[in-house]
């Protein structure tokens, strides 16, 4: 586990012992819920010193468990420079990652700096898609000092908004609803078109009201959807979504009954799934970028959806299919 010294703080916010998993056991866990998923790594070493999950690790995962694990999402330390771009490339483009997950709370950057703008330029010309926290964060909470970490450096205005203003064929997804900046974040999502948002992480119930507003309006095809496994299941959530009254805009999403999958359609026709986790996050792929998979199933359950993690939306592995 690389975030060792904020297990404690975790389980005091979700009132339950995290206990470590095997990847058997993950594994099992996600074809009880049929679903499909995808790793993510972990890289805060420069920051925090914790140990590093690797890229290498995620991407092994799809060939062991090919029947849950979609190609995952990559991380690397953004402070370890010219060694970080290398190993970014490579994950995308040897290990067939989907794109780059960042947590700047985590590692203590502000995205926005142009000391950083090597790695967004190298994932729009990869065409991968960049995942990144917003707003608050489960790490740190009720230690003293937050245990060191600073909510700063995950505010949508202008850490985000700047990036996509300046990379305009980057397509970048904002985790979580971005609290305390909720409102911020609705404003970047309204202005740029390469902007999404995913909603995992938080309950549905308690997603600020003015975000689940614009959930049903202007955002209707900007939302991604999801859980915070192990922290609660998706099963749990998607039950919380129908009983918030949050709609499903997609018009090809099965009945409930029939294997339930929420979608986010992009502006641009791409319809976007994810599935979000917190420790080691899990997302579904969009199709746009699904050409780099060889997992044939995982292709076909998004491709079926006509659908792009953090942990996102979850699909049930039979979506579509019936």
């Amino acid at each position: 586990m690389s975030i060792g010294k904020f297990v404690a703080a975790m389980e005091a916010m979700f009132r339950r012992p995290m206990k470590a998993k095997t990847e058997e056991d993950m594994a099992n866990d996600f074809r009880r819920d049929d679903v499909l998923a995808m790793m993510i790594a972990m890289d805060s070493q420069s920051a925090t010193g914790e140990g590093v999950i690797t890229n290498d690790f995620i991407a092994g995962l799809t060939g062991k468990f090919p029947d849950v694990f979609l190609p995952g999402w990559a991380v690397v330390d953004p402070w370890k420079g010219k060694a970080a771009l290398q190993e970014l490339e490579r994950a995308i483009s040897d290990l067939k990652l989907t794109g780059a997950k960042w947590m700047p709370i985590l590692q203590a950057f502000y995205p926005h700096e142009h000391r950083f703008y090597p790695f967004w330029d190298l994932c729009q010309s990869l065409g991968a898609p960049v995942l990144i926290h917003g707003g608050t964060t489960a790490l740190g909470q009720g230690m003293e000092g937050g245990g060191g970490l600073k909510l700063d450096y995950a505010r949508p205005i202008p850490c985000i908004d700047s990036i996509a203003a300046d990379f305009p064929r980057l397509t970048i997804v904002i985790a979580h609803p971005a609290w305390p900046w909720t409102e911020e974040a609705i404003a970047v999502l309204v202005h740029k078109k390469n902007v999404f948002m995913d909603i995992s992480g938080w309950r549905p119930r308690y997603i600020p009201q003015a975000l689940k507003t614009e959930m049903n309006r202007r955002l209707q095809d900007k939302i991604l959807y999801g859980s915070d496994y192990p922290g609660w299941s998706s099963g749990q959530c998607l039950d919380e979504l129908l009983i918030e009254g949050i709609k499903d805009n997609d018009p090809r999403a099965p009945p409930r009954g029939q294997g339930q999958a929420r979608a986010g359609r992009a502006a641009s026709g791409e319809d976007k799934i994810m599935m979000s986790l917190p420790l080691y996050r899990y997302a579904l792929a969009w199709d746009k970028l699904s050409s780099r998979s060889t997992h044939s199933e995982g292709r076909d359950a998004i491709t079926a959806l006509g659908c792009r993690a953090p942990c996102c939306a979850t699909a049930r592995r039979n979506s579509g299919s019936g």
